[in-house]
């Protein structure tokens, strides 16, 4: 069935915000671009559950108000996790309007993550498929069903990588160093392949939901700037026609616009976001 465009938002005292009185959802809202996408949300009106394997402590501006963010724990490797939170947050919230699907995994090892690929590991590769992949087919199916039995007409938001839609330049890691995660960086296969994964299941449910009024996009970044070593940096921004690494606010249009009316025909579609190094 189809359901008809929402009708205009805007108050007497001026137009409302975008997201005014929708209820979101992000997964790994404790991270770099989930905090961002959190508050961004919230900057555009929405109420916000932010899911992590840690309680969630979002840093809010001055503006916004704190009674519409709550932190739930849950673990997107758990099946059982993933379908308790979802009724739980059903009870308390009701269905959601909107599902950004932000959480990936480097493993519990993060060395091992990082080994070269003829010494991938298959544990290593499950444990990373089970969040980045399997984890956000389970959050797809048990709020996407929600959204259709409470009649939402709901947008979901999965997060690639335009390693997803191409294949990393092997040279920008020669010198990589990233003292956060202990050493040398690169983009391991297991990345790449379930970011390519994303976007197939962005596809495939933007056609399976798409009479049932639920729109199913990705949005795939480049490289964000958080803490590489300069060295990198240069190499990164040298592949990119824009010259530089993105700055994590960069992402956080994007989101807003496919989680608003102001994309109400678009679905089934990847917004790849990362200067135009995917251009050449």
């Amino acid at each position: 069935m189809t359901r008809p465009v929402d009708g205009d938002r805007s108050s007497a005292k001026g137009q409302a915000p975008p997201l005014a009185d929708r209820l979101a959802i992000v997964t790994g809202a404790a991270g770099l671009l989930g905090s961002r996408f959190s508050r961004a949300l919230l900057a555009a009106g929405a109420r916000v559950v932010g899911l992590d394997v840690t309680a969630v402590m979002l840093d809010l501006p001055g503006d916004a108000k704190s009674d519409r963010f709550t932190s739930l724990v849950m673990d997107l490797s758990d099946e059982r996790s993933v379908v308790e939170s979802a009724s739980h947050i059903e009870k308390e919230f009701g269905a959601p309007d909107i599902l950004v699907n932000n959480a990936a995994s480097k493993s519990s090892d993060v060395r091992a993550f990082f080994r070269p690929f003829e010494e991938t590991s298959a544990e290593i590769w499950n444990e990373v498929m089970a969040v980045n992949i399997t984890g956000m087919m389970l959050m797809c199916r048990e709020h996407g069903r929600r959204m259709i039995e409470h009649s939402k007409r709901g947008a979901i938001v999965n997060i690639a990588s335009v390693y997803g839609v191409v294949a990393p330049d092997q040279r920008i890691y020669e010198g990589s160093d990233y003292p956060d995660l202990g050493g040398a960086i690169n983009t391991p296969a297991v990345y790449s392949t379930t970011k390519a994964a994303v976007i197939g299941l962005t596809r495939y449910l933007a056609a399976y939901w798409g009479q049932a009024g639920i729109r199913v996009n990705a949005i795939s970044p480049g490289g964000v700037a958080s803490g590489q070593n300069e060295t990198f940096q240069q190499n990164y921004s040298r592949r990119v026609p824009m010259g530089r690494m993105a700055k994590g606010e960069e992402i956080e249009g994007a989101l807003v616009y496919l989680a608003s009316d102001a994309s109400s025909y678009v679905t089934g579609q990847n917004i790849v976001v990362d200067g135009g190094l995917s251009a050449w």
